[in-house]
Formats: C-alpha cells, structure tokens, sequence
C-alpha cells in the first residue's frame, strides 16, 4: 500500500487554479452528495460548524471515490486537533486565526514529527493505512499542505513573515473575521476590507505563496481570481441550501 500524492498541494504549488466549496453541513451524505459536482477541493469545517474528527472521518470517507480533494479546518492553531485530523488521513489542513510568524510556526511543528515537529506517533491509524504504509512517518511530510488563515488586523501586517515561515504551503484570507477586525463586522464587502484583501492577495503573492479566499460573491470570487488566487472557494454548502430554497419558493410566492 502506497502514500496518496496529495494533488490539491501539487495544484496550488504549480499555480494551477483550484475551484473549492466550504462545506459546514456535517455528515457524509452531503459530502458525498457534492463530492461529485466537479469541484477540485472540499473544505470540511469544524470551526464554524457542528464538525469534529468523527463527523469529518465519515467524510473523507464518503468522498474518498471522488476525484475531488479533501481539506481540513480544525477549530483552533491546536496541536491536538491537529493530530487527530493528520492521524484520520486528513493531507491538506486550513488553520484559523494565524496572526504571527510564531503560531504559523507552531501549526508547522504540529504537522511534523520529531525531531522537526511535536506530531505524536501511531502506526495504527487511518493515515498509515493501519501499519500498511511501509515509511509512513518518513514520507508523510511530503504529501502534508499546510494552509494557515489570516483575518485579523496583526496577521495582515504580517503577511510577509508568516509568508516565510518554512512550512507553510499557502495563505487563506478570511473576509468575515477581517470585516469584523478592520470595523465593519458583519460587512466583508465594505469598500475598505475589499481593498485590504485585495491588497493582501497581491502580497502573499508577492511573497512567493498560494494565496487563497472564500467569498460567495461570485463577481469578487472572479475578481480575487483575476489577482491570482490559486485556491477559491466560491460557496457554502448550508448557504446554496438556505438561498437556493428561498429563491424557489419565491417562485410560486410571487
């Protein structure tokens, strides 16, 4: 039994644009449901949703057939969330709320065994295959991708030293959280969060990372594109649901 290549980290280090959906619904059937809608990559959350390692493994699970990649956001920069997610067979991870070099270098330590990181060690878990893996522990690096969020005030004037902490495999900026942090909570498309992440986008790029966003806003989602983001979450899967129900309704309320 062979380590999976991880294509969602071998996409985004090439430049190559991949297409993402926030997925906040725990469970697999909805997982698998949009697994086959032809986006490049899932974003399984347990930060702003029910989620937790045993929801998340039924939908790496579900999504497994799929060609469709899988990326992980524990709750917090924590080292043993992050374990459990790595040890379930979770490559790729999204850490929230990274506001300096020092957490992004913690989130790298947390993904990597000693001695270059603090990863505890099992040779019987969903990662390794349950021990059939040969040399999992020395190559599971390789295929880790490590995304760390920025979305605060702090973290923006420090892109470019989170942008070099080795490590690191890509920049998420997170709209709602740096509304909240410039001022304007609950208004992501405020002209002036608009043009800090537009600005922080052309850093990151700058800086030599994959820069990353979600936004539903299908025209700003085109636009961050435009400026050079390589992973793009367009939608939310609790969000189509909501609207998209809505809008039918309307149809015969009208």
């Amino acid at each position: 039994m062979e380590l999976s290549v991880n294509r969602f980290k071998q996409a985004i280090t090439a430049g190559h644009s991949q297409i993402g959906l926030w997925c906040s619904l725990p469970g697999s059937y909805v997982a698998e449901c949009v697994a086959g809608s032809g986006y490049d990559w899932l974003l399984f959350d347990t930060e702003h949703s029910p989620g937790d390692p045993l929801t998340v493994l039924a939908q790496l699970q579900a999504v497994a057939p799929y060609p469709v990649s899988a990326v992980v956001r524990p709750a917090a920069n924590d080292p043993v969330l992050i374990k459990r997610f790595l040890d379930l067979g979770a490559q790729s991870l999204l850490i929230p709320m990274v506001n300096t070099a020092e957490e992004a270098r913690a989130a790298v330590a947390a993904t990597r065994y000693p001695p270059g990181g603090i990863r505890g060690v099992s040779g019987l878990t969903r990662a390794t295959g349950f021990g059939r893996i040969a040399g999992y522990a020395e190559h599971a690096e390789a295929q880790l991708c490590l995304l760390v969020q920025i979305e605060t005030r702090e973290a923006l004037d420090r892109i470019e030293e989170i942008a070099a902490v080795e490590g690191v495999d890509g920049i998420f900026v997170g709209p709602a959280d740096l509304a909240a942090s410039l001022g304007h909570v609950g208004k992501p498309g405020h002209p002036e969060v608009v043009a800090e992440v537009e600005d922080a986008i052309t850093r990151i790029i700058a800086a030599g990372k994959p820069a990353g966003i979600l936004t539903p806003d299908t025209a700003f989602a085109a636009r961050c594109v435009e400026l050079g983001t390589t992973f793009t979450a367009v939608g939310i899967d609790a969000g189509i649901l909501a609207r998209q129900s809505e809008a039918l309704l309307q149809r015969f309320r009208a």
